[in-house]
């Protein structure tokens, strides 16, 4: 055993502590120290440690710390007063000091109480004084009444006080709100004793105002930010004052702007404070937002309001270009608050958070008013004033701030003012010129004064006046002369910005200061993934060092950084950007393996498995190292001088009988990191049990809100018979109750988990199972909560477009430099297989599949080492792979597609055009014509062509012949894409074209000549004269125009005017005998509505005399009977005939000379009708079957047609027509639904006529009441009994209800 020797004295006056510590070289081994007080000097020291025995043993000194060990710190006493409180009588307002000891192990913890109340000083300040020492403790109350009362024992701030859940790095936006919740462990937890806690930000104590909301209690300190800011950016610590001192955590939080309210507007200025107060007159000053993105900032707005007002008002009319503004104007002794907008052009921004509240008054009056505790003033005044009337003059007048757009001017006000109210006048000169005064508006009552009016380049003298009503004083020294600034007064860029890892969601950044730093308010700092071009901030209020961490930064991303410094005057330039950084955890050894379990043991060996360590240290976990000792050693020795790279070993060369404890070392590319804490202690015997042994190595994937897929692997023990199966149970943490999710056992070693309750946190164990019985249970699982990964998302198949591969695709929502992708197929892992291949690229990975078919269908999974956990799974079923080969084949055999196929059109001179027109043609298309198997290529005859912009390619034929029948085909290559489309010109169909392409041919050799640009047409003048009239083209002198009347040569009276073209010919007024007789015979109509009785003749108009008649008797127009005409017919409409409507009917037109008769006889004739069978409403009960049957008639037979909602019904299995024998029609509704109820109806018609049925069906569900008949129905029709299949047939003409 090492023995490790350490010496430590503490002098204190002339008396020395020594404390002798002797600590073994061992982890596990007690520290043992020995307390000696002695009262002796330096020299008395020296001789006692030289007379140390040298040979002193190392088991000598052992036993030794082992004896004063038990006696000093092993025996636990329960808390006891050696010397308990006494009573005391002291006078009214004198200090009373109580003293106790107190003894017990563990150290006792001590509250104070007076009258059963906890004292808590930090409540009272300078109240109370509590001490602590050597086990006496004291309470002394600084300021005694005369009831004072009893006072009980405990001390209030040395609470034992242990921090967990510590909160992180937060973000917020701007109008929302933040909470900082820190959980902590209270020994003792009193319920009216809270810890002491305190929060900081930016190392300033934060007080609870309306804006900061604190509380400690229920374990848990709690920070409320209600309404975030900019201004609440920061480093956020929480401190807790426990027995031992203090424990603190930090956290930033970051704040962003929220969304302006004019796109490209800039953010909100923050951190608005106030300066400088005086009665009318007071200096805002405040820090420029970050521009990451936004236009510059050209100015700011300042706005005041008074207190108890809602009203904001402008201070500036221009914008101002410094983070400065003297506001003036206000009025003495009121209460104002301050905010500040900037402005680009884009827009102005919102306004910031606004100032703390000021009260406008100066210096002297504040120091002549007093406050009292009523709320009231009292004055004081300094000598006799008494006899002053005149004020004395100002002096010290000086320029206190030089900007580009003011001045501020500022004086000490005149020691003789008197008692009436004082106000100062300004004047100006500029070289030799005149004094000027320059407020002349309003009365100046503050020593300060900002100056606008001033001009570029010229040179400014100040004098003051006081004035009060008796009079003015005479007028101040002048100021030195001063001009306005014109310089930019940025500070410089800062210059070697490097930016190093820091963890998986953070970089450090750091850089030199600017070199003119001129009143620095701090830096604002930029980042930009590689490749992107938007910037985005890091930080939205000024960071005063030249070192940060930029935190929310996404793992496995690389960024680069830039950083501006910020001042008065804005933003300087940016700085050069960083190196790119890729975001991955800094290097570091790895954390400490945890969770050994024994797998099996033979009596001379023990077969061992543990879990990885939680934290890599940034670097690949490449060896471990396992240390072993008998339970009754304390030395540890290495069982592997070789490093072990898989998570089992079996450790041999052990004592059968023996227990053993273990331990395991990771090592990485830094180094070898801590060791596991011991195992428990393992007896070395052998298994001999029939039952299997544990499985192992219990993880997770695919954990998402309501689902998880545990795995493990087999158990190394498999006892009497190999394992057959799995039992997975499961329970809540910290819960013993354990549910078995599979009742019967699982022979694979994975099962998905599923109906979990989101956000809950569980615990798993798996049991093997052989055939003599159920194994003993693994480990329990590590805790796994039922919550996805922010950014989680899932495997996506698909087909690449270039290559048509299919593949399964990933991308992580977080990735690590030493992260890998590992696929499984069936959760068993993919290794080198030629059916598959994986391709990563950044965060995305890929499996592609080489010839996919139905051995490739399964569950693929994957999961990205080192990360918390990324994974996902794809089943790959045949439709999807159908689906995706499909997709595949048209890739890899690409298609042009084509919105015409090839198709012709005939052109004038009888040229045909051949054309096809795809829907996008690349400029590199390559196409050709072929014509009965023989390409075509342009030139004689023959003219191809084609449009990228259009997708056009086309070939026109100049001679089109009978040579030119045969097939047209046309092929076409665009990059990987073809197609081909075919004409066949054969037969008809190519005789019609070259038809056409002849008739074009000699319209173009006609057209060459005179020709008709308009045919014939007529018009008929005012006068009942026709005019023929044409136009002739192309025409000459010798053209000349001849009319013709059935062959026969007519000569116009008046010849026409060949040269124009225009050609006419008037046709006096035809008799009226010549239309009458030209009248046709009556013709019979069926129509929708009944029968319609024709006449056609040449011309017709209702002026003309016609006379209908029925069996002899004029007929008038009616509803029934509709008379009227075209132009070259007359007719009569029979509306719903009936048998009565049978018989001659006639028509009798009269020219004025002779009368012309047509009849028709429409007795003999059978129009289609409904015969009989139908009712006029059906209700029935969904599910049941209606069957519709009518009896129909007419000669010829008719047809016969079944609506709904006047709408065809077609016959399909749910609703089928009949018609049979052409007398029975049926239109049958299996299983009746409420979607069939409407107004269904028949419509029976022939060449005769017909009829039109209507019935109403109103189906009801089970359970509801039969609807009561309409009025003007049967009131309650018997039910009719239904088929037995549940069929309602309806043939009587009732209302029928089943």
């Amino acid at each position: 055993i090492e023995i490790k020797l350490l010496l430590k004295s503490y002098m204190i006056g002339a008396g020395k502590q020594i404390v002798f510590l002797f600590t073994l070289h061992e982890k596990h081994t007690e520290k043992l120290r020995v307390t000696l007080h002695s009262q002796s000097n330096c020299l008395e020291l020296q001789t006692l440690l030289n007379n140390l025995p040298n040979a002193m043993s190392c088991v000598q000194v052992r036993e030794m710390m082992t004896r004063r060990v038990d006696y000093l710190d092993e025996i636990p006493r329960m808390p006891d007063f050696l010397l308990a409180l006494r009573p005391h009588t002291v006078w009214e307002k004198t200090p009373i000091k109580l003293f106790c000891t107190v003894q017990g192990n563990p150290r006792p913890l001590v509250q104070w109480y007076k009258a059963g109340v906890p004292i808590y000083p930090p409540n009272t300040p300078g109240k109370y004084k509590i001490e602590s020492k050597y086990g006496v403790h004291s309470l002394e109350e600084l300021t005694t009444l005369f009831n004072y009362q009893r006072i009980s024992l405990i001390h209030a701030s040395k609470l034992e006080v242990g921090l967990f859940d510590r909160f992180p790095v937060t973000f917020g936006v701007e109008g929302e709100s933040a909470t900082l919740v820190c959980s902590m462990v209270v020994v003792p937890d009193l319920p009216n004793l809270p810890p002491i806690a305190q929060w900081y930000r930016d190392d300033k104590l934060l007080t609870p105002s309306k804006l900061v909301e604190m509380s400690v209690g229920g374990g848990k300190a709690r920070l409320t930010l209600p309404h975030l800011a900019k201004d609440d950016e920061g480093l956020y610590t929480l401190r807790i004052f426990t027995k031992d001192g203090t424990s603190d955590h930090s956290a930033y939080l970051f704040v962003s702007d929220a969304a302006p309210t004019t796109a490209g507007a800039p953010g909100a200025p923050m951190s608005v404070k106030v300066y400088d107060v005086g009665s009318d007159y007071v200096l805002v000053a405040w820090k420029p937002p970050n521009t990451v993105n936004e236009a510059p900032i050209t100015g700011y707005f300042v706005d005041r309001c008074e207190a108890g007002s809602d009203t904001w008002v402008q201070c500036n009319d221009a914008p101002v270009k410094v983070c400065k503004y003297p506001a003036h104007g206000l009025h003495v002794g009121r209460t104002y608050y301050f905010r500040v907008r900037a402005v680009n052009k884009a827009g102005i921004s919102r306004p910031s958070r606004k100032s703390d509240k000021v009260i406008a008054l100066d210096d002297a009056e504040r120091l002549r008013l007093e406050g009292t505790k009523e709320g009231k003033y009292r004055i004081h005044t300094a000598g006799d004033v008494g006899h002053v009337t005149i004020p004395g003059e100002p002096t010290d007048v000086h320029v206190s701030e030089i900007f580009k757009s003011y001045v501020v001017l500022s004086w000490t006000p005149p020691s003789r003012r008197g008692r009436a109210p004082l106000w100062y006048i300004i004047e100006k000169v500029s070289g030799t010129g005149a004094w000027r005064r320059i407020n002349t508006a309003v009365k100046l009552h503050s020593p300060r004064y900002p100056v606008f009016d001033l001009q570029d380049g010229q040179k400014y003298q100040f004098r003051v006046y006081s004035v009060n009503a008796n009079g003015s004083s005479e007028a101040s020294a002048p100021s030195e002369p001063v001009q306005k600034v014109d310089e930019d007064g940025v500070p410089s860029a800062p210059t070697h910005v490097v930016a190093t890892r820091n963890t998986k969601t953070s970089v450090f950044v750091q850089w030199e200061a600017s070199k003119e730093q001129k009143s620095l308010m701090g830096y604002y700092i930029d980042a930009r993934v590689v490749g992107a071009k938007e910037w985005f901030a890091c930080n939205n209020k000024p960071f005063k060092h030249t070192r940060f961490v930029a935190h929310g930064l996404i793992q496995g991303e690389t960024y680069v950084f830039r950083v501006q410094a910020v001042n008065v005057f804005g933003l300087s330039e940016e700085s050069q950007e960083s190196s790119p950084v890729s975001v991955q955890p800094a290097l570091a050894i790895p954390s400490a393996p945890y969770g050994i379990t024994m797998l099996s043991s033979d009596g001379s060996s023990i077969t061992l498995a543990w879990k990885s360590p939680k934290h890599s240290g940034g670097s690949r976990i490449n060896a471990y190292y396992i240390d072993q000792r008998d339970v009754n050693d304390t030395v540890w020795t290495e069982v592997n001088l070789a490093a072990v790279t898989e998570r089992v070993c079996t450790v041999d060369n052990l004592t059968e009988g023996n227990y053993y404890e273990f331990r395991v070392q990771a090592g990485n590319l830094v180094g070898v990191g801590l060791p596991s804490d011991p195992s428990p202690p393992l007896k070395c015997e052998a298994w001999t049990m029939e039952e299997p042994g544990p499985a192992y190595d219990l993880r997770f994937s695919e954990v998402r809100s309501h689902s998880l897929v545990i795995l493990w692997k087999a158990p190394v023990y498999t006892g009497a018979s190999s394992v057959t199966g799995y039992f997975v149970d499961m329970a809540k943490k910290g819960s013993s109750e354990f549910v078995t999710l599979n009742q019967e056992t699982v022979n694979r070693r994975y099962l998905q988990v599923t109906g979990l309750e989101e956000g809950e946190t569980y615990v798993f164990r798996v049991r093997a199972v052989n055939a003599k019985g159920v194994g003993k249970p693994s480990e329990l699982s590590d805790p796994v909560c039922a919550r996805p990964l922010p950014g989680t998302k899932e495997i996506v198949a698909g087909v690449d477009e270039e290559t048509g591969d299919i593949f399964l695709s990933l991308e992580a929502c977080e990735v690590s430099e030493m992260s890998e992708f590992v696929w499984s197929k069936n959760y068993k892992t993919i290794g080198d297989c030629p059916r598959v291949s994986v391709s990563t690229k950044g965060r995305t990975s890929r499996l592609t599949f080489t010839n996919p078919d139905k051995d490739d269908l399964g569950r693929y999974s994957v999961f990205v080492t080192d990360t918390d956990g990324v994974s996902s799974s794809y089943t790959l079923t045949e439709d999807t792979l159908n689906t995706m080969l499909e997709l595949s084949y048209a890739i890899r055999h690409p298609v042009v597609p084509l919105k015409h196929g090839l198709n012709y059109e005939v052109l004038e001179k009888g040229h045909v055009r051949f054309w096809v027109q795809a829907e996008k043609l690349s400029s590199s298309v390559s196409y050709r014509f072929i014509f009965n198997d023989k390409e075509v290529k342009s030139g004689e005859g023959y003219k191809i062509s084609h449009d990228v912009a259009t997708g056009i390619i086309q070939m026109t034929v100049d001679n089109f012949t009978r040579a030119s029948e045969g097939t047209y085909t046309v092929q076409i290559h665009d990059g990987k894409a073809k197609t081909q489309s075919s004409l066949v010109l054969v037969g008809d169909v190519f005789k019609a074209a070259l038809k056409e392409a002849e008739f074009q041919r000699r319209e173009h050799i006609r057209k060459q000549g005179p020709h008709f640009s308009e045919y014939l047409d007529f018009t008929v003048t005012e006068d009942c004269t026709v005019l023929l009239t044409c136009k002739v083209a192309n025409v000459k002198k010798e053209t000349t125009f001849q009319w013709y009347k059935d062959d026969e040569e007519i000569v116009p009276e008046t010849p026409p005017n060949v040269m124009s073209g225009a050609c006419g010919l008037p046709v006096p007024l035809v008799p009226a005998a010549s239309y009458c007789a030209s009248a046709s015979d009556l013709v019979l109509q069926c129509t929708p509505e009944g029968i319609r009785l024709q006449c056609y003749m040449k011309y017709y108009t209702e002026e003309m005399k016609t006379i209908w008649k029925h069996k002899e008797s004029k007929i008038a127009s009616s509803e029934r009977m509709r008379i009227g005409g075209a132009a070259e017919m007359a007719w009569m409409q029979i509306c719903d005939p009936t048998d009565r409507e049978k018989g001659l009917y006639s028509i009798e037109i009269s020219d004025g000379v002779k009368t012309h008769v047509r009849s028709f006889d429409l007795s003999g004739q059978d129009r289609g009708r409904v015969l009989g069978g139908l009712p006029d409403v059906a209700t029935i009960m969904e599910d049941k079957s209606l069957s519709l049957t009518c009896t129909v008639g007419g000669e010829p037979t008719p047809e016969v047609t079944w609506l709904k909602n006047e709408q065809e019904v077609e016959s399909n299995e749910h609703t089928r027509v009949t018609f049979d024998g052409g007398k029975f029609s049926s239109l049958v509704i299996n299983q009746v639904t409420p979607d069939d109820s409407g107004k269904y109806s028949i419509n029976v018609r022939n060449k005769y006529g017909g009829e039109f049925v209507e019935i109403t069906v109103s189906v009801y569900r089970h359970g509801e009441q039969i609807p009561e008949p309409k009025l003007g129905q049967a009131k309650m029709a018997t039910p009719v009994v239904t088929p037995a299949k549940g069929t309602l047939s309806v043939a009587a003409n009732v209302d029928v209800l089943i």
